[in-house]
This record gives C-alpha cells, structure tokens and sequence, in this order.
C-alpha cells in the first residue's frame, strides 16, 4: 500500500498535472473517478440518499465537473438528485454537465426553490480555492448553511483554505471527501471538515518527498513484534530522567508509558521524593535516586550505561544545576535518547547521539527562536523541517496536527487525537511511548510517529468510554491494549477508500 500523503494546494496541483503529462492519465477519467467516489459515499454515510435524494450545488470550476458527474451517478441508480449550479468554465466541467443533462439529471433555475431531500453536496470550490467566497459562490454557499441538509463537501467546505487551514465560512461540511490524501487544511481546521474521507481515483503513485500521513496501517506494518522466545532485555531498556522534588507526576507516567508501550525493563533517575512514590506504586519500575545535581551519582551513571534509550526531561525542573546536569547526562555513552518537558529549555544541542525533541509551540520558541515558532504559526511543516536541521535531531512538534521531521526522509504527520490530550501527563505518556520504541530499534521518525499515533489513538478510544473532558492519563493507558491488538490485524478500508478521519470527540 502506497503511503497517504499530505498535500498544500500546489502539491494537488502538481500531482494532477503529472497524472494527466507524465502518466498520460486523462483528467476526465480522474473526474470520473472523483466523482462516482462521491456518489457511493453518499449513499454509504447517508442511507436516507436512496429514498429523500440528494441536492448538489456545483460551481463554475473542476470542483463543480465532480459535482455533476456524482449527480449523474446518482441519477442513474435511481436516487432523486437536483444540481443548482453554476455556469461551468472548465472543459470537463462543460462535457459533464452537458452528459448529466442528456442523462436527464434536472437541474435546478437561480430562483427556483430547493426540494427537501436528505443530503446537500457542496461542489464549489475546490483545493486551489484561496480567500473567501465571493459573488454567486458566496450565494450558493449561503443558501446552503440555510438549507438546513447534511453537507458533504467535495474536497472540503467551501470557504477553507486547504492549504493553510484559514477558514472564512460560511460553510461547515459533516463529511468532506477528497481524493489521494488530505490537504493541510484538513488536518489544521478539523472542526470545519467534519469526517474525512480520502479516496483513490487513479492517480500515480505520490511523489516520496511529500509529508506522510501517520495511519493505523503505517503504524502496524512498524509496531515492533514480540517474538516466543523473547525475555525482558530482548524487550528493550529504558531509563527515565527527572522527577525533582515536587514534581513527582510527570516522571511517574513518562515509566508506566514505556512498559505500557512494551519495554521489558524500566529505570527511574529521580529527587528522593519521585522515588518513594514510585517504590510505592510501580513496582515494576527499578529505581535510583539522585539529587539531580551537576555531578553524577555513580548509580546514575550506571543507569545510563546500562539503557538502550533514554527520557530525559519529565519534572527534571529548571533549577540552576540542571543544566550541567544534563549535559553530563548526554556526555555519557551515546544512546537514543527523548529530550522532553523541562529538558527542552535547557538543552543547547546539538549532541552526538540519536535524539528526538518533542516540543509543544512555546518549547518550541524557547528551543529555536521566535523566528522559527513565528514560522510554526503559519507553517508547521517548514518549521519542524528547519529546527530537525538545526537541532541534528527528530523534532516532534506537538499540537493539531502533529508534525514530525528529521534530517532525511519525509515529514510524518499524525492526525489522531481529541482535546482530551489538552491536559497535564499527556506529553509524558508520549515521550515514555517513543522511548519504549526507540529501545527497541526504530529509527526516531518511526518512533516518534508511533508514539504520537499511539498516544492520539489511545485517547480517541478513552474518550469513547470516558468523554474527551473527563479523560485523564490513566485512561489512555488502559485503552492501549486495545491500540496494539487492532495494529497487529489492521485491514484496508477497501477500495476506493484510503483512510478515514474521524471527527474528534469534543463531549
């Protein structure tokens, strides 16, 4: 299976534009395709399309060739359909709706009331679309927030910038359906797009360059397998390090997310106080206690020998020695290693070892500049791509959505997750995850990426149980088994459908 991609506006374009010179792909066959993707989907999300029927509003442009071209589908499996359209400007545009019209689709006079039917389709712009709405767009897309139907949008809700995520309005999709993979803007305006829906019609295969969305599919083809004969160092160790005094919590689930992820034997660098608390509950966590000071402990530097990845970072603090502390952390022998929470704002890299940076935007700034976390704001993807080469390290940016970058390679994209993460331990869970993984072999980007898919999946299920408001740290751990059972019999779709995004869970 190719990999989903995620597109700005002028990726689309240029995929397109290969599809129809490069691999001699005619556009009315994509149309076609694009289309009739629509049709059937119509009919799976909404049943009520068989018997009440669908309106589609169709503009001027490729977007509106679709929306004609759908409408004919549905005509010719006898579902009521209306089209209240544009007048096309488009070659394929022009040669579908002349189709649907000799097929006997009706369409639909500028004054003429809209019938009642259980769907609306919102064919009018499409993703090269930029700015707001104007003129009769605007009027149709205005008709149709009043129509009070079901929307489904072709490629997304008119009014959406699916490059940069800038919504306008007026329209907010419950499905929106889009062909070969998401744009930007689907993943940063989650709460326009309802359902996502990214179909094949035929294009080539993506050009490898272009940013990978991580899916349950990429994830299960990389969860590291359990062998019969395995023991627990076969498992990977993991030392964590942190937990001052005072901030006990933090260190305490960044070692229950890495032997919930599956490593075979965790280690606890803490302040005395983190280590009675995990003595006292986990006892499956080693432990070694340190003042944290900017000399270590001869126990401490045993840690670290002995680990395959480190997680330094959760509730470390920011006290005058903890800058020579980590720096004596990672002179040692040079492991993968996570560098997190309090870890960011004092880390002056590079370093001379595998490391994974997971920054939310204010770690980010403190990490790399206001330049860069300005850049973040508008462009996620350039941002994590330049601080990955300055930092010679995997940088996980966190935040909706995910983006993961690293020296080579594409950049990773997670989608998952719900506003249930938007609260303290979440990013703990993650870095204990990823160093789970990273113990166990994988490269940073594939670690980070099933940390974070791990982490958002896990949440997605909790919050099915518990509710996105009430979920807490605990409940995504206690979902992961959950996680790591569906990853390991993971199915296509099926045709034509590539993936699924879900709306997230807000209750």
């Amino acid at each position: 299976m190719n990999p989903v991609p995620v597109l700005a506006a002028t990726e689309a374009a240029a995929w397109d534009a290969a599809a129809r010179t490069q691999y001699r792909i005619p556009s009315r066959v994509l149309m076609e395709a694009a289309g009739r993707a629509v049709a059937d989907l119509l009919l799976h999300e909404f049943p009520e399309v068989r018997r009440r029927g669908a309106l589609v509003a169709a503009g001027a442009g490729n977007n509106g060739g679709d929306g004609w071209v759908a409408a004919r589908a549905l005509h010719a499996g006898g579902v009521p359909v209306w089209v209240a359209a544009l007048d096309p400007k488009t070659d394929d545009a022009i040669d579908n709706r002349a189709l649907a019209r000799v097929d006997g689709v009706r369409e639909l006079g500028r004054e003429e009331p809209w019938p009642a039917t259980a769907v609306a389709v919102d064919a009018l712009l499409g993703t090269g679309a930029a700015g707001p709405a104007r003129g009769d767009v605007l009027a149709l897309a205005q008709r149709l927030v009043t129509y009070g139907a079901p929307i489904v949008a072709v490629d997304g809700p008119t009014g959406l910038d699916l490059s940069t995520g800038e919504a306008h309005g007026p329209l907010r999709a419950d499905v929106s359906v889009t062909f070969g993979g998401p744009r930007r803007g689907h993943l940063l305006a989650r709460d326009w797009c309802g359902k996502v829906i990214v179909v094949d019609i035929g294009l080539p295969p993506p050009d490898p360059v272009w940013p990978v969305l991580v899916t349950d599919a990429w994830a299960g083809a990389r969860l590291p397998k359990l062998a019969p004969t395995m023991h627990k160092g076969d498992r990977g160790r993991v030392t964590v390090v942190g937990g001052s005094d005072g901030m006990t919590g933090a260190a305490l689930h960044a070692a229950r997310a890495a032997l919930a992820a599956g490593a075979g034997l965790v280690k606890l660098v803490a302040g005395p106080e983190t280590i009675a608390a995990a003595r006292a509950s986990l006892p499956d966590v080693l432990t070694v206690e340190s003042d944290l000071g900017s000399e270590l402990e001869p126990a401490v530097a045993e840690a670290l020998e002995w680990a395959d990845a480190l997680v330094v970072g959760p509730g470390l603090g920011r006290a005058a020695t903890r800058a020579t502390f980590l720096q004596a952390v990672l002179g040692r022998r040079a492991i993968p290693t996570v560098i997190d929470a309090d870890a960011l704002t004092l880390f002056q890299g590079p370093a001379e070892r595998p490391l994974v940076l997971t920054p939310h935007l204010g770690e980010f700034r403190a990490q790399f500049g206001d330049e860069l976390a300005d850049l973040a704001a508008n462009d996620r993807w350039a941002a994590a791509a330049r601080a990955a080469q300055k930092a010679k390290a995997t940088v996980l940016l966190k935040g909706v959505p995910t983006v993961i970058a690293d020296l080579r390679g594409p950049i990773h994209v997670v989608a998952s997750g719900n506003p249930g993460l938007a609260t303290g331990g979440s990013g703990d869970l993650l870095a204990g995850f990823i160093g789970a993984f990273l113990a166990r072999g994988c490269a940073g980007p594939e670690a980070a990426g099933l940390g974070a898919h791990a982490l958002g999946r896990a949440a997605e299920h909790g919050a099915r149980q518990w509710t996105a408001r009430s979920l807490r740290p605990a409940d995504v751990l206690a979902a992961l088994p959950d996680i790591w059972r569906a990853w390991a019999t993971t199915a296509p779709v099926g045709p034509p459908v590539l993936t699924v995004l879900e709306p997230p869970e807000t209750a």
